[in-house]
């Protein structure tokens, strides 16, 4: 499934109006915690947001479907998060101290887990600002 990058205005737009915004081009194979290559296009675009709105801090949200048990899917976020955090901190060198990374496992469905695209929407990061 491909997910198309929200760009850093767009990102903006949704913190003022929401305080968060949920991406979708992020992406992970299945059960794993590293961040594919396909995802860089929107990890510039989180790292320009960083960029252009230097005093912004952001909570850093991964979400899972409910494929899996509760306390995996809890761990398996919090890992994806985490890994988002280190890649904006180090290959990006945004300051660790606006980041916080946080797994919220499959707790927080935005769609039914009952069909796959709704289980596709509930797998996501979050963008939530501090």
């Amino acid at each position: 499934q491909k997910m198309v990058a929200v760009n850093a205005s767009e990102m903006s737009q949704a913190i003022t109006q929401t305080g968060r915004v949920a991406l979708y081009g992020i992406l992970f194979d299945f059960d794993k915690a590293e961040i594919k290559s396909e995802s860089k296009p929107q990890l510039d675009e989180i790292a320009a947001l960083l960029r252009t709105e230097q005093s912004l801090k952001l909570l850093v949200a991964g979400h899972t479907d409910t494929v899996g048990g509760a306390a995996h899917n809890l761990d398996l976020s919090r890992r994806r998060a985490d890994a988002v955090v280190a890649a904006l901190t180090q290959e990006y060198r945004i300051a660790a101290a606006r980041l916080i990374a946080q797994g919220m496992g499959s707790g927080s469905p935005v769609a039914s887990n009952d069909t796959e695209p709704g289980r596709a929407k509930n797998r996501r990061v979050e963008l939530v600002k501090q």
